[in-house]
């Protein structure tokens, strides 16, 4: 293990804990792990393919389901190297350049999820409560211009962290609790004064993450409120299940996220195992079961892969 840093090194290295007490049955646990990646990759990899390619499914909720899939690469593409990099290569070490990159790109796809959600949240408030303005409000460019706030938002707010941090020196002990780097895990490694930093992460946190739970938190309200008003009638079930998918989505993406947090801030005594479960389960479960949900619970994705493999199964046999 690497010692602790020295005040005045000024490219620090850091260690990734993996999971504590685990060690030696790391390169096992490399296994599932790699799996899970893999799965992860290859459905989003697939939605996006469905998007692009069937013309069913050139529809503002499918596009935003496309730009979801898209940041989901991106979280599993940054996440990869040093997660597998510590259980299967044994290789746990990172300098602080490459940390404050790969925090960077964590955040801010994490930034740029929410966003989506929240856009997907709209489409949704806007077919179900005001169906007959529908095609005029989610046009191209309305599409276009929810995306772009959503990452050109993510980019701005998290650039000022890396810099934050590379003017700090770091003479704690250099051990990660994560796999991965995470924002408020090196800054409790920083020495000096950290309050403006620890300040503006929250407001990071605020303005993005509560503020989108808020909204998507209204918008289903709303939509409740007119889907009870239109009873047991087909156009009211079939809201709901339209539905079904974008909630598990959230849950899947905002209750790891809240609960990393929570115990960063306010649980500094939680075991090192917890936070290491925790944090693969934030970005390693949600690209993974994002794809799942949309193609167990969507018809249009369903009645699209069946064709596809129909076609495909029918092609071969010939």
């Amino acid at each position: 293990m690497l010692a602790p840093n020295n005040i005045t090194d000024k490219q620090p290295a850091f260690i990734f804990i993996g999971i504590p007490g685990l060690e030696n049955l790391h390169i096992w646990i490399s296994i599932p792990f790699c799996l899970l990646y893999f799965m992860a990759l290859m459905g989003n990899s697939v939605l996006l393919l469905l998007v692009k390619t069937e013309q069913s499914l050139h529809e503002p909720q499918f596009y935003f389901l496309a730009m979801l899939a898209l940041t989901d690469l991106g979280l599993s593409l940054s996440t990869l190297p040093t997660v597998l990099g510590t259980f299967w290569i044994g290789a746990p070490q990172i300098g602080l350049p490459a940390c404050l990159t790969q925090m960077f790109f964590i955040h801010t796809l994490s930034s740029v999820e929410s966003g989506i959600l929240v856009a997907m949240a709209f489409d949704r408030l806007v077919a179900i409560c005001f169906p007959l303005s529908y095609p005029r409000i989610l046009t191209s460019h309305a599409i276009v211009c929810l995306s772009g706030v959503a990452f050109i938002r993510g980019a701005v707010l998290l650039v000022p962290l890396p810099f934050f941090l590379s003017n700090f020196s770091f003479c704690r002990d250099n051990i990660l609790s994560h796999s991965y780097c995470y924002y408020s895990d090196l800054l409790t490694l920083a020495c000096g004064d950290i309050t403006f930093s620890s300040a503006y992460g929250m407001i990071f946190v605020l303005c993005t993450f509560v503020v989108d739970a808020l909204f998507i938190i209204i918008s289903y309200l709303k939509i409740l409120i007119t889907v009870l008003r239109l009873g047991a009638s087909d156009r009211g079930l079939r809201s709901m299940q339209t539905c079904a998918c974008h909630l598990c989505t959230v849950l899947i993406f905002y209750l790891p996220l809240i609960s990393l947090a929570v115990m960063h801030r306010y649980t500094p005594g939680t075991p090192p195992l917890l936070y290491a479960t925790m944090s693969n389960i934030y970005l390693l479960l949600t690209p993974l079961l994002n794809p799942l949900v949309y193609s167990l619970k969507s018809r249009q994705i369903q009645a699209t892969l069946q064709r596809r493999f129909w076609v495909q199964r029918v092609t071969a046999g010939e």
